[in-house]
């Protein structure tokens, strides 16, 4: 009698697709969620006969081994060690089906399955095919476990995302398109094999990627390219992006992803925080570990870790780059979701994850994961690189003038600017949810207080009751006393490109003296990480105040002295350093970033959209300058299909419009995303989601 042999197997696709939650994944091979059974139909050449057993082994990675837990042997309706097990469910004469059930803990990724025929003596396998396994946000068992139904579908299956960008006084919503379900499961899965773990031992390294903390850890690392290890993406922040992409640009994870893919795995070029975000939570979201963007605002870079952002100014107020310590007005990081058993219970759920490629940790440019409540208490010695995220939310803020000799004064140290208005996209909304109390205690508290110097301590080793006063350097320096004014600027009007900025700065005498004050002022445009790009503005006055009296200062920077000078942040630092005459040098130093609004993008949809039927899109672009603008362009961008428009030129304030065509093939919400360049400015931004009605 010839051996009992398989002919042809159903994976049956669609049942178990509509199971796992995974029928919206491109790629045509089985997909399926650990710790979840799923069914296959085996036709064989001829009926099983009694005597014969059937059993399968699964197998992952170039060195299989049950110790290492990357190959399993199991019996029917016997449970092995490994956790995997298999049953046979109603079958006729010519086939069989059997239900397939993996751990919860089990390896993620590619598995070969095959089919072990046992009659006597003789053992004889055939080999079946391949699936893809993935993590399992629906089962509790699973360390990615999460119980809402509705977050589930916010940080597992939604492919559109919103990005939090501007300053902590002007939050700006920027469209993303993740479209982790766009054919890029290969290309995640690829990734994992060209990490530096892998290549230093790939039987281990698959061996851990049952575990999402490992895995969030080594996708941190392979979406920047700074190890020399094939990651996603180059960073830049300055100078010139001739030749290649300008960050900006970039409107979703896929075309990224994609040419990373036919560049043979060479950095695509450029991204900066929020494109490496965007594209590590696509990773990780088809993956299957729930996954969300988070935008820190007034971020911090503390490089000597020592909780402390210096920043220096020279004696007329002009802000100098001699420190490595960096504010930014914005950064953009991943919160996964997951437990951390190395750590306890207690710090499990989300963790921060960040591919942005500011530190090096152990060596590899990676951060994370560190637990979002031990970042809130302060425990910044546990794993992983909980210090540097805690000093990005909480650290102290230090400015000081540097005179001509070198001597450098601290103007003040504010306690409560850093790690403001932490945002994060709502749960089935556009709509943005400040989660600064998940990170810290309220500025100002006791609690926020006690947390800041336990955090100190570890760092230092001994226990701190106040805050440091030294200079960064580690030498005794002067803390300038209270000069007995206060200053801030006001905005005359709305900051808009293109038009005349007006200022105010308005001072006030808190003390019963007279007072003579000079002002220092300078202006330059800067990037959102504070970098200065060009000096636009620097002139000085005096000003009498009487005792408790206010007065205001007139400002005014017109848009020839700025223009040509901006970059796509449009962002100007302005800085009066006010010094009180006639007090050995008591000085107050004011500051504010300004961001220029764009002329918006309005994009104008029909009431109703359905499945399968053409709708037609109003937008309308504008040129907000006093000069007109050539060789104007507009790309809209549906999922991950993007149609270039060239447009006419435009004449000075001039608005226009077009008609844009398209079909929806699926129900659902769809982002469009719209972004307008020209020979002037780059990159005008806009967005709508569009709720598409089924048949």
């Amino acid at each position: 009698m010839a051996d009992l042999t398989p002919t042809h197997i159903s994976w049956q696709p669609s049942v178990n697709a509509a199971n796992h939650h995974t029928n919206r994944y491109a790629n045509t091979e089985l997909t399926v969620r650990r710790g979840q059974a799923f069914n296959i139909t085996l036709y064989f050449n001829r009926p099983r006969q009694n005597g014969e057993s059937l059993g399968f082994v699964t197998e992952i990675g170039p060195s299989p081994s049950e110790s290492h837990r990357t190959r399993a042997a199991f019996n029917l309706s016997e449970g092995g060690g490994s956790g995997w097990s298999a049953a046979q469910g109603p079958s006729d004469s010519g086939s069989m089906n059997f239900t397939i059930t993996s751990p919860a803990n089990a390896v993620i990724g590619r598995y070969n399955l095959t089919l072990r025929v046992t009659s006597g003596n003789k053992i004889f396998s055939r080999y079946l095919g391949q699936f893809v396994l993935l993590f399992n946000p629906w089962c509790p068992g699973d360390d990615v476990y999460m119980s809402n139904e509705n977050e589930r579908q916010e940080y597992v299956l939604n492919e559109n995302g919103i990005i939090f960008v501007g300053n902590a006084r002007y939050i700006e919503a920027r469209g993303w398109y993740y479209g982790q379900f766009q054919d890029l499961l290969n290309i995640c899965l690829t990734m994992l094999d060209l990490s530096l773990y892998y290549r230093q031992d790939p039987a281990m390294d698959v061996s851990r990627r049952g575990d999402p903390k490992y895995v969030g850890r080594v996708i941190s690392s392979m979406i920047n390219g700074n190890d020399n290890d094939n990651g996603v993406l180059l960073g830049k922040w300055q100078g010139s992006f001739h030749s290649h992409e300008n960050p900006s640009r970039w409107d979703g994870s896929v075309v990224i992803l994609k040419k990373w893919r036919q560049d043979n795995y060479r950095p695509v070029q450029y991204g900066q925080c929020w494109v490496f975000a965007g594209v590590m939570c696509t990773v990780l979201r088809c993956l299957g570990i729930p996954t969300r963007l988070v935008s820190n605002f007034n971020s911090a870079h503390d490089v000597d870790r020592n909780l402390s952002i210096d920043k220096y100014y020279d004696s007329s107020g002009r802000s100098l780059n001699i420190s490595k310590d960096s504010t930014w007005d914005y950064h953009v990081w991943n919160e996964s979701w997951f437990i951390r058993p190395d750590l306890g219970r207690s710090y499990s759920g989300w963790q921060v994850l960040d591919a942005t490629p500011q530190e090096q940790s152990r060596g590899i440019f990676q951060c994370g994961p560190a637990s979002v409540l031990a970042i809130k208490e302060g425990e910044v010695d546990l794993d992983y690189d909980t210090l540097f995220v805690y000093s990005e939310v909480n650290a102290d803020c230090n400015r000081w003038i540097v005179y001509n000799d070198g001597t450098k004064k601290r103007v003040y140290c504010d306690t409560e600017i850093i790690g403001r208005s932490i945002s994060t996209k709502a749960v089935g909304s556009n709509g943005r949810v400040d989660v600064t109390a998940n990170y810290k205690y309220p500025e100002g508290s006791s609690e926020e207080r006690r947390v800041y110097k336990k955090a100190l301590a570890k760092i230092l080793g001994t226990s701190v009751t106040e805050g440091r006063t030294d200079s960064p350097e580690g030498r005794p320096s002067e803390t300038m006393r209270n000069p007995g004014i206060a200053g801030k600027f006001k905005l005359a009007e709305p900051p808009v490109f293109g038009k005349d900025i007006n200022l105010i700065l308005v001072l006030s005498n808190l003390s019963s003296d007279r007072k003579s004050v000079r002002v220092d002022m300078s202006a330059s445009t800067i990037l959102y990480t504070r970098r200065a790009v060009a000096e636009i503005l620097k002139a000085a006055t005096s000003v009498e105040l009487g005792p408790k009296q206010g007065k205001q200062i007139r400002v005014k920077i017109p848009y020839t002295h700025y223009g040509r000078y901006l970059t796509t942040d449009k962002r100007i630092q302005v800085t009066a350093l006010c010094e009180v005459m006639r007090t050995h040098g008591l000085r107050l130093l004011v500051e504010k970033t300004i961001i220029l609004e764009d002329t918006n993008i309005i994009i104008k949809i029909p009431r109703r959209v359905v499945v399968n039927k053409a709708v037609s899109l109003e937008i309308s672009y504008a040129n907000p300058l006093p000069e007109p603008v050539s060789r104007c362009v507009l790309l809209v961008t549906l999922m991950n299909q993007q149609v270039k428009i060239n447009l006419a030129r435009l004449a000075p304030r001039e608005r226009s419009k077009i008609y844009f065509e398209f079909t929806p093939r699926r129900a659902g919400p769809l982002q469009l995303q719209v972004d307008f360049s020209c020979d002037k400015f780059s990159h005008v931004k806009g967005f709508v989601t569009i709720a598409v009605a089924p048949a």
